[in-house]
């Protein structure tokens, strides 16, 4: 314990170390450095990123937080001295200023980068849930409008749901109880019958769906062995790359089949939860190609083994998709699943390469989609009285096939239970990064649609389900 207490206080006092070109590089001390909003808004503007990106630094009028804004996603930076930032994986950030004091851009231990632009500035509704909203604000409940998307909407009426509590949870999005909640959608017994969007987000706006992408890979797997271009889910991937050599454990990873990457058991050593894994999605999102440096990997467990969370299972199998189709993974996408399910408006940046090191190939969707796709699952992949997907599929893809951290796991879909006011209630899950989440209640009839932006961190999403959504039910 002493020892523990010792290495704290060194490390805090020591508060400077060199890094690259002999420059210094502050690290937190003791003392906390809380600059003042004006201190802060000096260091907004777009800068160069890796990649040849661009990144925003942006300052919240309503807290005094500094964030970087990389695509759609924000990341909180800790002030620690002047011009001296830790990102939220405690790096250093610093920033470069020339002889005038003016700045012209910031170091990190990837690089230097320039600022492009100091000239930019940010919309209000960025900072605030709503806008313009009295001190007494309270939020009563309204019936979704009719969209003509396909998406029928409904009255609450009689559907077991408490507007008092649906009410309430809006309440406290909107005072700050729940901070970056950017919609939610209830759907019951078929109907859109709750449907709230805060920030500056909206019904047509697309969100990053992160990791739940994984599940419409699942989704078109299953469309393509149904259409025949993939034979079956037994089949072994490496001859899907007969224009490769692979390194480490050759014969093992002959026997890895597409089934073993819809259920992360891939046996490759690529676990996101495993500090110790070699196989890392950070350093794999600037390798030259995706595919070569995941099937290089060696394997830790034989295919079929133990479930781990591997960013590259789900990637591989998006580029089986594209042999066996001879199309890209959206073209087939929007040529099937989203043709049927009338999703027009999204983006897909599909490619297992550099250039998607920072979208890490995610499906961008509006909320109502993300609606219809949950809906088509909780329906046995029907929609408007079309079988999308086989009844067998998408019942395989919720049963428990492994597990993985701890959870059940289909076909890159989740089991997970929330306790809502001492009662248990069991979901399968499409969830991202961020508080991205699908959920399908099957005995309630019930599918509700969170986005968020809690990016790296813990998400408020179970705890909005748990404590505003199911509790109504409690007594059925």
């Amino acid at each position: 314990m002493k020892k523990n207490l010792i290495l704290g206080i060194l490390i805090g006092l020591i508060n400077a170390v060199f890094a690259q070109e002999g420059n210094l590089i502050l690290t937190p001390s003791l003392t906390k450095y809380s600059p003042s909003f004006n201190q802060l808004k000096e260091y907004q503007g777009v800068y160069e990123y890796l990649n040849h990106g661009t990144l925003k630094v942006a300052v919240s009028p309503r807290d005094t937080s500094i964030m970087v804004i990389i695509n759609e996603s924000r990341y909180k930076l800790t002030p620690v001295a002047k011009d001296m930032f830790l990102d939220m994986t405690k790096d250093s950030i610093e920033i470069v200023r020339n002889k005038q004091s003016k700045i012209v851009g910031y170091r990190t231990k990837k690089g230097n980068f320039k600022l492009l632009d100091s000239k930019l500035t940010f919309p209000n509704e960025m900072w605030y849930p709503k806008l313009n909203v009295p001190k007494n604000y309270k939020y009563i409940y309204q019936q979704p409008k009719n969209d003509k998307d396909v998406l029928e909407v409904g009255s609450i009426d009689n559907t077991g749901l408490d507007t008092a509590l649906l009410n309430e949870m809006v309440n406290k999005i909107v005072d700050g109880t729940y901070p970056d909640v950017h919609s939610i959608l209830i759907l019951k017994d078929g109907k859109l019958v709750f449907e709230e969007y805060f920030y500056e987000h909206h019904k047509n706006k697309l969100h990053e769906l992160r990791s739940a992408t994984k599940s419409f890979v699942s989704a078109l797997t299953g469309i393509a062995i149904e259409k025949g271009y993939i034979k079956s889910k037994d089949e072994k991937v490496l001859p899907y790359f007969s224009e490769y050599t692979f390194k480490n454990n050759l014969e093992e990873k002959k026997k890895i089949t597409i089934e073993n990457l819809l259920t992360n058991q891939s046996g490759l050593d690529c676990d996101v939860y495993n500090s110790k894994a070699i196989g890392n999605e950070s350093i794999m999102a600037y390798e030259q190609d995706w595919i070569q440096y995941s099937l290089d990997l060696p394997m830790i467990d034989s295919a079929g083994g133990i479930g781990q969370y591997c960013s590259s299972n789900p990637i591989v199998l998006g580029r089986i998709i594209e042999k066996a189709t001879k199309m890209t993974l959206p073209e087939f996408a929007q040529q099937t699943l989203f043709k049927d399910l009338g999703i027009r408006n999204f983006e897909w940046h599909f490619k297992p390469d550099p250039s998607s090191g920072e979208t890490f190939c995610q499906l961008n969707l509006r909320s109502r989609d993300m609606a219809k796709f949950g809906l088509l699952y909780l329906n046995n992949g029907i929609w408007n009285g079309k079988q999308v997907i086989s009844k067998d599929w998408v019942q395989q893809s919720l049963e428990k096939h492994a597990v993985v951290a701890g959870l059940d796991y289909g076909y890159l879909w989740w089991t997970k239970y929330l306790d809502a006011e001492g009662v248990r209630y069991y979901g399968k899950l499409a969830q991202g990064n961020g508080g991205q989440k699908i959920y399908i209640f099957k005995e309630l009839n019930l599918v509700t649609i969170i986005t968020a932006g809690h990016y790296n961190m813990q998400s408020s999403s179970n705890e909005l389900n748990a404590k505003f959504i199911l509790p109504a039910f409690n007594k059925n």
